[in-house]
């Protein structure tokens, strides 16, 4: 699938795997948002690839682009759900007692992507709402299984750079690491000295989203 311009990965996701992989990166990105997705899939959904080309129409933002993207599901797969809502482990993103060390950012939309990966462990944000730093954070942490909400506050855009060593998978290493790499703080500690933001651990309420159903399209 292709949309211009490419904001996220769940852009891609019906053109690799259909409905399974695209439940698999919905729930990635609605994670930050105390929302699971859950696929209960026919058996085609698991072995059938389908292209779906598109392309918007002007420059759009990340809300107007998920909203095509859910109506292009549902005209090409019928895909219906609904949500619920249950109580599970979160990370709640808050500002350290110091305060936000982020710069404000006031200039106009330029429809760019918001974070940039610049290296191993190095993200360099511009015009960053609080929304895309939790579902950013919350793919980095993805196997902690606990979703990132927001409770800063922050209601801005903002702009920073953060540099922090991965924790890698288990039996996992890198080649050639980048020089400095092992002396650089944890993601934890990177928030709270470089962006004045700090993650802690807690209960909340976790809003799922179940898809109810799906159509194989007839190929035409």
């Amino acid at each position: 699938m292709l949309l211009d311009p490419p904001f996220s990965s769940t852009c891609t996701a019906p053109a690799k795997a259909a409905e399974i992989r695209f439940t698999k990166t919905l729930a990635a990105e609605l994670g930050p948002f105390n929302i699971n997705v859950n696929v209960v899939a026919p058996g085609w959904i698991e072995t059938d690839r389908f292209d779906v080309n598109a392309k918007a129409a002007k420059p759009s933002n990340i809300d107007e682009l998920h909203i095509m993207f859910q109506n292009l599901l549902a005209d090409e797969f019928g895909l219906q759900f609904h949500r619920e809502i249950k109580q599970g482990a979160v990370y709640a993103l808050m500002v350290d007692k110091q305060g936000t060390k982020m710069k404000v950012n006031e200039t106009a939309q330029d429809f760019e992507i918001p974070i940039r990966f610049a290296g191993f462990g190095e993200l360099i944000g511009k015009r960053v709402p609080m929304p895309y730093l939790v579902w950013t954070l919350g793919q980095i942490l993805q196997r902690d299984e606990r979703p990132v909400i927001d409770k800063t506050g922050l209601d801005k855009v903002y702009d920073f750079t953060l540099s922090f060593s991965p924790d890698l998978p288990p039996g996992a290493r890198i080649e050639d690491p980048p020089p400095g790499l092992t002396e650089r703080p944890n993601l934890f500690n990177a928030l709270r000295d470089q962006l004045g933001l700090k993650l802690e651990p807690q209960k909340g309420p976790i809003e799922m989203f179940v898809i109810d159903h799906a159509t194989k399209p007839d190929g035409k």
